[in-house]
C-alpha cells in the first residue's frame, strides 16, 4: 500500500529560490510584491510563495523574451 503525499502548494523562500533557477533570496525579495510581480503569503513570520503564481511569473517572462510581453 502506497501512501501519497500531497503536492506542495506553497514554497518557502529557499525552495522558491531553487525553483526559480537558483536565484538568491535578495533577488526573490526584490521580485516580491509590492515591489515586484510575484505575490507572497505571510503565515506568522514565514513568507511563502504559491507555486501556481511562480509558474505564472515564469510564463510571463518566457512570453516577454519571445516578444509577447513588455
Amino acid at each position: 500500500m502506497q501512501s501519497s503525499t500531497p503536492e506542495k502548494l506553497l514554497l518557502s523562500v529557499p525552495d522558491a529560490c531553487k525553483a526559480l533557477g537558483g536565484i538568491c533570496a535578495r533577488t526573490l525579495f526584490s521580485l516580491t510584491a509590492p515591489r515586484g510581480p510575484i505575490p507572497s503569503i505571510r503565515l506568522g513570520s514565514r513568507v511563502l510563495y504559491p507555486i501556481n503564481r511562480l509558474r505564472e511569473f515564469i510564463d510571463a517572462q518566457t512570453g516577454a523574451a519571445k516578444g509577447g510581453g513588455r
